[in-house]
């Protein structure tokens, strides 16, 4: 197995480097001025959080994102950005930054080419069709399906004004645990818009280390100028390369702007595992439903404001109930 993945990886990077190569790259660039621009992310919020029958209050951070991005040429860019995450679980009162992304892209009108440490596709579509990442996670995301960026290299290919492919290789172990290892992981999507707003997408991925980790989702979502709707079904198997930790998951969501700068909204997840041998539940402590409710206000350009509720009914018995004021900012 070992061999085949390196002969793929071998080939693949034939075959994005000839078909750049092909590409038409500096037509324009004697008027092309090299420029830059920061990244600054920041997620916060207040909570009033129920869970079985305890009551807990407070204000947070979750997340910022720090970074810089630099356009060399037309064709050449590059970007570094930190993930400064709120660990207080873990360790009270702390905040830890991590190496989210740190990579080179080539692109061109109709491909793509990023090499480093770069953004999963797993996800990275619905989460962007979701739009409320300051809020809430995209179920991949939310319930460690996939990690949202790794060390890698990905191509994405325009075959067709609605037709794309994405093809990428990654270590596997996403960006908050590098390491070395024989084990890579390979991975493929279609995305597709049929007809205008209307879009699918298609995802598989796969890797081996023992026992192999197998990955499968398929979106479909309509987005109009006063809302969306959009659903996704995922399937993993073995996961974390553990035989017989399979797992399952459903997310529903919707918004609509029903005055300018202001919408509702509404979401669904359920997530279900393997019941495993001489077990009466599912290996997954987080199987159960999840709904949320809520009120977008986007006052200007890079602030997006939520007051939501969030209902949680675990199989294992438990359940919460929460409300939230979540603040995004953007620059």
């Amino acid at each position: 197995m070992k061999s085949e993945i390196k002969i793929l990886v071998t080939a693949f990077s034939l075959f994005i480097s000839s078909f750049a190569i092909a590409q038409d790259s500096e037509s324009s660039s004697e008027t092309f001025s090299p420029n830059g621009k920061p990244i600054v992310t920041i997620y916060s919020d207040f909570s009033v959080e129920n869970s079985n029958g305890k009551s807990n209050a407070g204000f947070e951070v979750t997340r910022a994102y720090l970074g810089y991005a630099y356009n060399f040429s037309e064709n050449f860019s590059a970007k570094v950005v930190f993930d400064v995450t709120n660990t207080a679980g873990l360790t009270p009162s702390s905040y830890t930054a991590f190496l989210k992304n740190a990579y080179t892209e080539y692109s061109t009108k109709n491909i793509k080419l990023n090499f480093g440490m770069i953004s999963t596709t797993s996800f990275k579509f619905q989460e962007s069709f979701w739009g409320k990442r300051y809020m809430y996670k995209s179920l991949q995301d939310e319930y460690c399906f996939e990690s949202s960026a790794d060390l890698g290299t990905s191509f994405k290919w325009d075959i067709l004004p609605l037709l794309s492919l994405d093809l990428s290789v990654f270590n596997g172990e996403g960006y908050k645990k590098v390491q070395l290892d024989s084990t890579l992981k390979v991975a493929a999507g279609l995305t597709i818009e049929p007809i205008k707003n209307l879009y699918g997408r298609v995802y598989f991925d796969y890797m081996k280390n023992g026992i192999a980790q197998s990955t499968f989702n398929v979106f479909a979502g309509y987005k109009a100028s006063k809302g969306l709707i959009g659903a996704e079904y995922n399937l993993q198997n073995a996961n974390k390369m553990i035989a017989d930790r399979n797992w399952s998951s459903v997310s529903i969501y919707g918004n609509y702007s029903f005055v300018k700068k202001l919408s509702v909204f509404g979401r669904f997840d359920k997530v279900t595992s393997d019941v495993l041998a001489n077990t009466t539940s599912g290996w997954n402590s987080t199987d159960g439903n999840v709904y949320i409710a809520g009120i977008e206000y986007i006052p200007v350009k890079g602030i997006q404001i939520t007051p939501n509720f969030r209902y949680s009914d675990f199989d294992n018995g438990s359940n919460s109930k929460s409300i939230y004021l979540n603040i995004g900012l953007n620059l």
